[in-house]
Parts: C-alpha cells; sequence; structure tokens
C-alpha cells in the first residue's frame, strides 16, 4: 500500500521534480557506492589499520583525542629518532588527526559509542563519499548537471583514488582530494562570479587543504591559470577579485599552519602563485592608468616602468636568493621536474616506491576507460572554451605529467580524468539520444523534410542505438574493471597478509602484528628498536617501543647510519648499534614464505643510502654484486654481501629449513636460490624471536664483555 501510494505521489509530480527526484537518486547512490566499495578489506580481515603512515596518524589521532589540542601540538615523542626525538606539533600537518578527533567526540557527545581506531578505519570511505558530491558540483559548473552526475560515479570507484582511500587507508590523502576538489569548485564560482563570498570560501577550503597534505603546492601553483588569463586577454575585474582576494587570505590562512611557517613567501615552490599575484596588481593599475592617459603617454611610461620593474625584480629575487631568504627547490620538487634527480642525488627519495615514475601499464590499470575518454573531455572543452574549461584543461595536462613522472600523484590525475571523461560521455551521448527516437528510413515520417541547415544521415536512429549502446558496454566494463582492481589489488592491509592454499582457500599470515605484540609484552618498556625506517611507525604505534629511524625521513644521516650497519660485518655493525644504543634489531624476511617485499629486496637502498654520507663513504654498491654485476644470495655471491648483518640476520638458522619439495633446505623461495652461507653463528647478536612464518625476526644486541674478567 506504502507503494502503491509512492508511486503515485511520484507521478503526480511535475516533470521538472522528477527529474530531480532522479538526480538525487542518481547521486545518493553514487555515494553510497563510493563508501560500501571501499569495506572490502573490512569484510576480509577486520577493522585494521593499513600501510606504514597510517599508524602513526593514528598514533597521534588518538593522543590528540585523549589528551587535548595543546598537548597534542606541544607534543614532543621521545620514542622517535632515538636519541634525537620529534617535536609532533611543528612537523605534521595537522588537518587529518583534527579531522577524526573532532568526529570522535561529536560522536559521542551524541552517544554513539565508537572507538578512535573506528573512527580512523573509516574516515576515508566517508570522506570519498563526501568527494563524490563535490565532484558533480564541480563537474557541472564546467558543464552541466548530466555530465556532473557521470563524473561523481566514475570518481566514486575509480581505483586510482580508491587506491588511498579505502578503509583502514588512514593518511593525508583520505580527506585531501575532497579539499582539493571543494578549493576547486568554489574558485570556480569565484571566477564565474567576482563575488568576494566565494573566494573567500575557496580561502578557507584552501586552507583546510593546507591543515591536511603537502600536495597544497600543487594547488596552489595550478590556481595561476591567471597568468594564462592575462596572456589570453581574459583577465578581468572578476578574476582580479577572486585571485587577490584567495591568495592574500588563503596565504595567510596557511602560515597559521605551524608545518608551514613563512614557506608560502619564502620558498621556491611558491614563488609562482606569489608571482602571479604582484601580476594582477600590475595588470590591474595599468588599466587604471590606461583610462587617465591618452595611449601615446600610455606607451611611452609602460615601457619605461616596465624595464624599470623587471630590473628591481629579478635583482631583488637574486639577491635573496644568494642571501638565502628565499629557500631553494627541495629535493621531491627536483624529482618532478627531472625523474632521475633524486636517483643520482638523494637515494633516500628513490628508494620510496610511490616515487617512482609510473609505467603505462599502471594509467590502465587504475584508470582503464578513463584513459580514452580523456582526450574527449579536453576536446569538448576546447570547443567552448570558458574561463572555467581553461582551468580545468590545465588542471589536465599538468596533472597527467606529474602523475607520469612519479606513481603517487596517479591520485591527483584521477579526479580530472572522471570530471573529463564525465563532461565526454554526457555531451556525446546527448548528441545521439535524441535521434534514438528518430524515423526510420522508408517509413511515412521519413518523408518530411529536414529542417533547414539540419544534415541528412541514413539509419540516424539506428547509428545513435549503435553509439548509445556501445558507450554503456564500455561503462558496464569499467564498473567489473574497477571493482576487480578494488577487490584484489587495493584492499589488501600490509599489516595483515594473504595468499590462496593449493584448493583456493585463504591463508592469513598475521605475522607482523605478532612480532609487535611479543616486542610490547617481552621488552623492557625503555627499548630502542633498530629496522629500516619502513617500520618505524608500525613499531612505535603497535609495539610501544622508542625507534631509530621511521617513516618521516627527515634525516638522512641518522637513516645512512642504520644502513651502515646493516650493510657492514657483525664487528662494524656492532660498533654503530652501541653508537646508538640499539636493543633489538627488527628484519622482514620472506625467503621462506615468497613475500617479495622484504629487507633483501630492499638491501641495496640500504647499501646506497649507507653510502652517501661522509661516514658510509667505505661502503660501495659494487661490492655486493659478483663479478658479472648480479645480485645474488646463493654460493656464487659477493663475499662482502654473504657476510653482511643483513644476510645473516635473514638467513640464521635458515640453511636447515626445507621451504619447497624437491628443493635443497635453504632454499630462498622469493630469489629462487640455494643461500650461498648456511653454517654461520651470530657473535654480537642472538634471536630473540621469529614468528610463526619467518616474516619478522627480532634479534637481541648482547652487551660488552666485562672489561675486568
Amino acid at each position: 500500500m506504502t507503494v502503491a501510494l509512492l508511486k503515485s505521489q511520484i507521478l503526480h509530480m511535475s516533470i521538472e521534480k522528477q527529474e530531480t527526484l532522479l538526480k538525487l537518486a542518481i547521486l545518493t547512490v553514487a555515494a553510497v557506492l563510493s563508501f560500501s566499495t571501499r569495506l572490502f578489506s573490512v569484510l576480509r580481515f577486520e577493522s585494521v589499520i593499513h600501510e606504514f603512515d597510517p599508524y602513526f596518524n593514528y598514533r597521534t589521532t588518538k593522543y590528540l583525542a585523549e589528551e587535548g589540542f595543546y598537548k597534542f601540538h606541544n607534543w614532543f615523542d621521545e620514542r622517535a629518532w632515538y636519541p634525537l626525538g620529534r617535536i609532533i606539533g611543528g612537523t605534521i600537518y595537522p588537518g587529518l588527526m583534527l579531522t577524526s578527533a573532532v568526529l570522535y567526540h561529536v560522536m559521542n557527545f551524541l552517544h554513539v559509542s565508537i572507538d578512535v581506531r573506528n573512527v580512523c578505519v573509516f574516515l576515508a570511505p566517508l570522506f570519498s563519499s563526501l568527494t563524490t558530491i563535490v565532484t558533480f558540483f564541480l563537474t557541472r559548473e564546467l558543464k552541466d548537471t548530466g555530465a556532473g552526475l557521470v563524473a561523481a560515479s566514475m570518481i566514486a570507484i575509480v581505483p586510482g583514488y580508491i587506491s588511498r582511500s579505502v578503509a583502514g587507508s588512514y593518511d593525508n590523502e583520505g580527506i585531501a582530494i575532497f579539499c582539493m576538489l571543494l578549493t576547486y569548485f568554489f574558485w570556480i564560482k569565484s571566477v564565474k562570479t567576482g563575488s568576494l563570498l566565494w573566494s573567500a570560501l575557496c580561502a578557507l577550503a584552501y586552507f583546510y587543504m593546507v591543515s591536511s597534505w603537502g600536495g597544497y603546492v600543487f594547488l596552489i601553483n595550478l590556481i595561476p591559470p591567471v597568468l594564462t588569463l592575462v596572456l589570453t586577454g581574459r583577465f578581468s575585474h572578476r578574476v582580479y577579485v577572486a585571485y587577490s582576494t584567495v591568495y592574500t587570505l588563503g596565504t595567510l590562512l596557511s602560515m597559521q599552519i605551524a608545518f608551514v611557517g613563512f614557506q608560502p613567501v619564502q620558498s621556491s615552490e611558491h614563488m609562482l602563485a606569489f608571482g602571479v599575484f604582484g601580476l594582477c596588481q600590475l595588470h590591474a593599475f595599468t588599466d587604471y592608468v590606461r583610462s587617465r592617459l591618452t595611449t601615446e603617454q600610455f606607451n611611452v611610461l609602460f615601457r619605461s616602468v616596465l624595464m624599470a620593474a623587471g630590473s628591481v625584480a629579478l635583482a631583488a629575487m637574486g639577491i635573496l636568493t644568494i642571501t638565502g631568504k628565499i629557500a631553494p627547490w627541495t629535493g621531491r620538487f627536483y624529482s618532478l621536474l627531472d625523474p632521475s634527480y633524486a636517483k643520482n642525488h638523494i637515494p633516500i627519495i628513490a628508494s620510496v616506491s610511490e616515487h617512482q615514475p609510473t609505467s603505462w601499464s599502471s594509467f590502465y590499470f587504475d584508470l582503464q576507460l578513463l584513459v580514452f575518454l580523456f582526450p574527449a573531455g579536453l576536446y569538448y572543452c576546447f570547443a567552448k572554451l570558458t574561463d572555467a574549461n581553461i582551468f580545468i584543461i590545465l588542471y589536465g595536462v599538468t596533472s597527467i605529467y606529474f602523475a607520469g613522472v612519479m606513481v603517487r600523484l596517479m591520485l591527483v590525475l584521477a579526479p580530472v580524468m572522471c570530471i573529463l571523461s564525465g563532461i565526454a560521455v554526457s555531451t556525446a551521448l546527448a548528441s545521439q539520444i535524441k535521434y534514438l527516437d528518430a524515423p526510420r528510413q522508408g517509413s511515412q515520417s521519413s518523408e518530411k523534410k529536414p529542417k533547414k541547415g539540419e544534415a541528412v544521415v541514413p539509419f540516424r536512429s539506428e547509428v545513435a542505438w549503435t553509439f548509445t549502446v556501445l558507450i554503456s558496454l564500455f561503462l558496464v566494463s569499467y564498473t567489473f574493471h574497477c571493482t576487480w582492481v578494488t577487490s584484489e589489488a587495493y584492499s589488501s592491509p600490509s599489516i595483515v597478509l594473504s595468499a590462496r592454499g593449493h584448493d583456493g582457500s585463504r591463508i592469513i599470515f598475521d605475522d607482523f602484528r605478532e612480532a609487535y605484540y611479543w616486542l610490547r609484552m617481552n621488552t623492557p618498556d625503555d627499548s630502542r628498536v633498530m629496522s629500516w625506517w619502513d617500520y618505524g611507525y608500525q613499531i612505535s604505534a603497535m609495539a610501544n617501543r622508542t625507534i631509530i629511524v621511521d617513516n618521516n625521513t627527515w634525516n638522512n644521516t641518522h637513516i645512512s647510519r642504520v644502513g651502515q650497519a646493516m650493510a657492514s660485518t657483525e664487528e662494524k655493525a656492532y660498533e654503530i648499534m652501541r653508537e646508538l644504543d640499539v636493543d633489538y634489531v627488527l628484519v622482514i624476511f620472506g625467503g621462506l614464505t615468497g613475500y617479495s617485499s622484504d629487507d633483501i629486496n630492499k638491501f641495496l637502498w640500504m647499501v646506497r643510502i649507507g653510502g652517501s654520507t661522509d661516514r658510509g663513504k667505505h661502503i660501495k654498491e659494487n661490492d655486493y654484486y659478483t663479478p658479472s654485476g648480479e645480485f645474488r644470495v646463493d654460493v656464487e655471491g659477493s663475499s662482502t654481501l654473504l657476510n653482511c648483518l643483513m644476510y645473516k640476520m635473514s638467513y640464521y638458522k635458515f640453511g636447515s629449513v626445507y621451504t619447497e619439495g624437491g628443493k635443497p633446505p635453504g632454499y630462498d623461495r622469493v630469489r629462487n636460490a640455494e643461500i650461498g652461507n648456511k653454517d654461520f653463528e651470530l657473535d654480537v647478536l642472538e634471536e630473540a624471536y621469529t614468528t610463526e612464518h619467518w616474516l619478522v625476526r627480532i634479534y637481541k644486541v648482547k652487551k660488552l664483555p666485562n672489561r675486568g674478567v
């Protein structure tokens, strides 16, 4: 009865109201789908934090929720970077933590009992739903409602965005993409209207973006398509009001973030935005002067002032750069301009997998159909060039370049791919759908003469049907592809591993949490643990122990010392470990299970980083290769490799273990080789704990013997 009544009410609505209801329903379904498709990992494993950086974010969020903002902002973490420590409030972007803490307190105020960890786990899916809604409004401003709905549906499930926003992926990018698109939406509204209100809202959204992610530099340097508008003669009073308000208010607000400070007016990475702001003022002043002088007087004055102002500006920039008042570009920024820069000069940056160049297959894997629709969307934007379309064109072109340089920036490319693809699909379908009911050839109505100027196209209805069906099939294949990629590739937390057995059943490897729990329960509270920097955040968050280095990677010298210890013999490594007051050493080993992301496969980066400082000059990468230039762990491997600390910690007692049928003992399933150094004992370390599947091995550093004995 209720359904019939509802159906009757809908049918009695006007066409406009029915369309509005349908659009609202589509957008709601897209937002719900955006949230639910990110829950595979929770359903398969449990509500657990993923990866490495999210554990630091979770730990700091928990501290903020329990201790309050004042203590959080002034928190000195003595358990990180021993013996240096870390000032938390001045070295992070606090937006993510503040957002989670506010949600946590609001929900508990409303008597919805929820743990901080669950807020952190589900925050990214929640903001992905909000991103879907913002994408709709942004695309609608660029094109129309139809394009907005298509773009919103696409971004809800696009793998390039899901990879950083699945449940448990508690990282800055989880909310940063929402902040970025919200800023872009307000920017386009402010450019269209010239309104101070929209400009102020854009500045506030930019402030939220700055507080959440270091990628805000890309955003503030992209907003200056204002420069393009100036060069193409499209500069107007609306653009002047919008950019002046956004830059001034946004910069002042961003400088309130302790980690940002005076960078917006001191670092080279922000100078483009600063220069465009100055250019806007000059352009506006020039327009005013032109209105007060004759053409001849203005031309003389303009040439004189331009030469003088240009010379002064260049001289000032040069002096400020030489004196250090304007900071040079960072290594990560140089890597965007020259992909080989980090590999040649800063190995710590190059060692991070997400800083590697993107392969062609990754574009298809993360974007699928969008790769082919992207050029069509650009074409439609060029066909109807507006200030807003110029912005989205520049966003698309620059982001596709940066995504090709660094795989991590695929995240920035995915939204504009969805927006331009939504415009392409909507425009193309709109041009054909109107012909679906066109009269067929040979029918009576086909004898009607076409309208003036309208081309006569044979089989127009058939062509329209074929085109619509093909586009629909492509979109269905996009949906299946996105669901499969999300399920199989992006929903496996690195803290809990899984594999398929011979009978197809799922096998769970929970060695990481097993090892961290052992550390927490069986070692003194003030124990210091040395590991490669990848695992620092997890150890401090889950084992609650002091670590030597972690994922912040701010101190290359300290990380280099750890790399030198791993790459040295036991005797030399012992000297470094005593220097750093190390009590336990933790290594990751995958030779038994076939886990390829272990420390042996990362070892060459330890060698490169260890040898990149003055104290590590004796460590040469070539010493760890065979004479033929191969990196091998078998009997033909380099003697330097076979006797270094990392090799011995990974393969201790492994020489007597059978890993596969028909293979000799000590067969490494990752390197597919029988290890070359089997029968050895450890002199300065003793095995403290090895997990069930040998994934994590923990060693205790022996104390110095009594000199008087």
